[in-house]
């Protein structure tokens, strides 16, 4: 259910997590997110004039956003609430929201802090916005998804939102090192382990300090103490860090910004660019067919007619995908990436589609001109369907003067071919056309 914390106790037990033994307790200890709490920065102003309002804390994981909710609770000394959006039904947190009305009639805060808000439904989200804006309470959301998609929108609309980032190397350092030192972490043990070993931590934990701390403790759990101290070792280490965790949510917002640097990296050109992100995206678990699907798409978005075999060869890499699956298949979508990126670009068919979809959205539903339906029964060769039809193939330049398009459409042109590899072909090809119509559809009329 919903856990309520004392943060006012010192009870650091040695059986807990060292992240959690060692959380900081005040802004000074809190590293990182100097952007947000460096002197004089907004979110450092407003918790030292204790004017804390409701928030949301959107960033990675291991950045912070627990712990800063829980130095907020206690520099405004307010009560601090910790919901999970598992066990927390509408009728516990309406409960938890009448406590808190009874805390403030007596001059006490109540801060509820809701980790990964993005899993609260929109009832359970609903059900906090009277309390925050009677000012019963202050909310504070942690998410490691985009607010503007995971929060309701009226209470993103009462909250501030502020984006924490990924910590740098140097400040995990720094943080590795308090944590040996600190009376809570190591600092009753003697730690032999080398700079370098730290970097290759850090750099391993990719900005996530909870990670950080996690292999440092399994690095000292599993070193062997002896009289000297704990000595780590390069090859105990190499163990523990041989594989990053790359930040990558198939469901949330990476995702998206994975797949569109691929998309824009192969939009650009930029072939080595692209290989790296398509990589990211196998090594983190994507599905290969997705990937294969946005290839497709791009194909013909991108490239069209400029190098109409991109497409032929983009459906090949598809049906290898479905075929072997991975690992195997990394290889063929590679080749994909590769051709798609160095091919001629061209969007003049995904130009072409926009175009005519703005018309046939804007205009009203033109009737299909008389002489280009078909007259399949007596009555309808009676009313003109069919009526002037000049059939292409029996005229020599397999081109007649007949209109096609709906009259009030007459004259739009929608595909607009580049001098852009072989869509050049097709320039020359329609400029002939049009040419040829200029020449005869004037001679018809006269």
């Amino acid at each position: 259910m919903m856990k309520q914390e004392s943060l006012f106790s010192e009870d650091n037990k040695k059986s807990t997590p060292l992240a959690s033994r060692i959380r900081p307790k005040a802004l000074d200890e809190f590293v990182g997110q100097q952007h947000l709490l460096g002197s004089g920065k907004v979110l450092r102003d407003i918790i030292e004039n204790d004017q804390v309002s409701s928030l949301i804390f959107w960033g990675p994981p291991g950045v912070g956003k627990t712990t800063l909710a829980e130095i907020i609770a206690r520099k405004t000394e307010s009560t601090f609430i910790n919901l999970s959006a598992v066990n927390s039904g509408i009728k516990e947190i309406k409960q938890m929201m009448k406590e808190a009305e009874s805390r403030r009639d007596f001059g006490e805060k109540t801060i509820i802090f809701i980790d990964e808000i993005h899993r609260f439904n929109k009832a359970q989200q609903d059900a906090f916005l009277p309390y925050v804006e009677n000012g019963s309470i202050i909310l504070i959301g942690a998410t490691t998804e985009n607010p503007s998609f995971e929060v309701n929108a009226a209470l993103l609309s009462r909250s501030k939102v502020f984006v924490l980032k990924l910590l740098e190397t140097e400040d995990i350092v720094n943080l590795l090192k308090t944590a040996i030192a600190h009376p809570d972490g190591f600092g009753d043990k003697k730690i032999d382990i080398t700079k370098q070993a730290l970097t290759a931590i850090a750099k391993f934990a990719n900005g996530d300090a909870r990670s950080a701390l996690n292999t440092l403790e399994m690095a000292v759990l599993n070193s062997e103490e002896t009289a000297e101290g704990i000595a780590i070792t390069e090859d105990q280490l190499q163990q523990l860090i041989t594989r990053t965790s790359l930040l990558y949510d198939k469901n949330g917002e990476e995702h998206y910004n994975i797949i569109s640097a691929l998309h824009k990296s192969m939009r650009n050109s930029d072939v080595d660019a692209a290989i790296y992100w398509l990589s990211r995206m196998l090594e983190s678990g994507e599905d290969p067919i997705y990937i294969a699907r946005r290839l497709l798409r791009f194909a013909s978005e991108d490239i069209g007619l400029a190098d109409a075999r991109a497409l032929s060869i983009t459906t090949d890499v598809f049906q290898a995908c479905r075929f072997i699956g991975m690992p195997e298949c990394d290889v063929h979508l590679t080749e994909a990436v590769i051709y798609l990126s160095l091919a001629p670009k061209s969007n003049a068919v995904y130009t072409a589609r926009l175009q005519a979809r703005k018309d046939v959205k804007e205009s009203i539903n033109e009737p299909v001109p008389l002489q280009i339906r078909n007259a399949p029964t007596n009555l309808m060769k009676e009313l003109d369907y069919g009526k002037d039809y000049q059939y292409s193939h029996q005229q020599e330049e397999k081109l007649t003067t007949m209109k096609t398009m709906p009259p009030s459409l007459e004259g739009r042109e929608y595909y607009l071919p580049t001098d852009q590899g072989h869509e050049k072909k097709f320039k020359e090809r329609l400029d002939y056309i049009k040419a040829w119509h200029q020449e005869y559809d004037n001679k018809d009329r006269d």
